[in-house]
């Protein structure tokens, strides 16, 4: 059963969204602002966050940038501003997914529902030996969907589920060019929708992440118009 942290300064959202979430199954812990739930995250560690942008005390990307020093867990924003600039930099940041307000309860649980099985091990009951077949390797990348693990050039890169997916849909087939659609399906489930800037900010990061590990990494390609590709080695 998952752990839902919900940090807003709203208590009728607490109160409303607690209610729903806790409706399919999930134990919900509920902060109002974000210096309270990093406090609460070193004894009760959620498995996804779903923080709210604009709090007291600490806001949500003051909250997601120091979660993100320490921790990979998935981020779903809600927002209430409608300037564009805020997604794009939460996307940046590390966040896996927006919403904004009014929403309805039933959007709410579906993108819930769709981050963590994205994060979900599809197979608890495999073996070690099978899960490390299932590792992806190409020249110096070495990813485990398993296990969420990514290393480049032996050193561990720290990726989020959406970053690691949209990896993982480059590198699975690398030289063919991937469209910002099909990396949007790679990533995302059907209901979610995204638009351009959503991917190309999360190959911005992944770039930059990877680029902190090895000054030289070129290996994902823009194809201006088309999409990206990763390197044939």
């Amino acid at each position: 059963m998952p752990t839902i942290a919900l940090v807003d300064d709203d208590r009728n959202i607490l109160t409303s969204v607690s209610l729903a979430l806790e409706a399919e199954g999930y134990r919900i812990n509920t902060y109002t602002d974000g210096a309270s739930a990093l406090d609460g995250f070193k004894t009760q560690p959620p498995d996804l966050a779903i923080l709210d942008i604009k709090m007291p005390r600490m806001d949500g990307m003051e909250t997601l940038r120091r979660l993100r020093q320490k921790t990979d867990i998935p981020v779903i924003f809600l927002t209430s501003k409608d300037e564009e600039i805020d997604e794009l930099f939460g996307l940046k940041m590390g966040a896996d997914d927006f919403i904004r307000k009014p929403f309805s309860q039933r959007l709410l649980v579906e993108r819930v529902k769709a981050v963590l099985r994205r994060v979900s091990p599809k197979d608890a009951a495999a073996t070690p030996k099978e899960i490390d077949a299932r590792a992806l390797e190409r020249g110096q990348l070495r990813m485990d969907p398993e296990r969420h693990t990514c290393t480049w050039k032996n050193e561990p890169v720290t990726l989020t589920v959406t970053e690691f997916l949209i990896l993982q849909a480059l590198a699975t087939r690398p030289g063919v060019v991937k469209s910002r659609n099909a990396l949007m399906d790679a990533a995302y489930e059907d209901q979610v929708y995204v638009d351009d800037r959503t991917i190309d900010s999360h190959i911005k990061r992944l770039r930059k992440k990877f680029k902190s590990v090895d000054d030289d990494f070129e290996m994902i390609e823009t194809l201006y118009g088309v999409g990206y590709r990763f390197k044939e080695a």
